[in-house]
């Protein structure tokens, strides 16, 4: 045990709304009996990101003693939960934010009228990085294609020269908070999803340079190697160089 900062829940004001669980990519955060409880110590990293996520309040931050936040844990734990994950028809599934519901998505044959430059390569949901489950089944041996935000809206056929047959998560590093959980889902990749690639497509903008930052620092921190392809975009959405990093 130890003393160190932790979530503290108010259930007298909690209303079991569900908003405060994809906050927690922890997974320490349950709906239990219509109420949000800490279902371990150890799963809760103290940061707070399920903060703003509740509309009454009920969800603060404390100081006490506690078990020592765990990764390992966290990562048994998420893998445990996505392990058997079966994708729902519906979007809401028991509570939580709809955009946050993991799901597989299956894309019919591209038929003779459909010109395939317009179709859809995206094979799952959500994409953004906050939101990834590392241990969801569809990054299980993936290719990994990690994008800036911007990318997709400045390069041409981004689905079909890029994305396809890949898995995707995009990140801002410049405009996101809390990128240190960049580096910790990214060693998760590749460490427990086993990822096979990444690709990472930036633009020409120097900030964009601190994604190739994070991948580097979750190289270091995992115990595989995975081989990294950069793809930098011109500001006019042009290829300005490809090359293994």
């Amino acid at each position: 045990m130890m003393k160190r900062e932790i979530i503290k829940i108010d259930e007298d004001l909690c209303n079991g709304c569900g908003e405060c669980i994809p906050g927690c990519h922890e997974g320490a955060l349950q709906i239990i009996d219509g109420k949000a409880r800490l279902v371990s110590e150890v799963l809760c990293d103290g940061l707070g990101a399920c903060l703003g996520h509740c509309p009454t309040g009920a969800i603060s931050i404390e100081t006490r003693e506690a078990e020592a936040f765990d990764e390992d844990k966290v990562a048994e734990h998420n893998f445990k939960k996505t392990a058997v994950f079966v994708p729902e028809p519906s979007l809401h599934q028991g509570g939580g934010c709809p955009g946050s519901a993991q799901r597989v998505i299956v894309r019919n044959p591209v038929t003779s009228h459909v010109n395939e430059s317009n179709q859809s390569e995206l094979r799952q949901w959500p994409v953004q990085m906050h939101l990834i489950n590392p241990m969801a089944q569809y990054f299980q041996g993936a290719d990994l294609l990690l994008a800036a935000d911007c990318v997709a809206y400045s390069v041409g056929g981004f689905h079909s020269r890029f994305l396809k047959g890949k898995s995707l998560t995009i990140a801002c590093p410049k405009l996101d908070s809390n990128t240190e959980s960049y580096v910790e889902k990214l060693t998760a990749l590749i460490d427990i999803a086993k990822i096979n690639t990444i690709t990472l497509m930036v633009m020409e903008v120097p900030c964009c340079s601190g994604l190739l930052s994070m991948i580097r620092s979750a190289l270091a921190r995992a115990s595989r190697k995975v081989p990294v392809k950069q793809i930098m975009i011109s500001l006019s959405g042009e290829i300005m160089t490809e090359e293994w990093v």
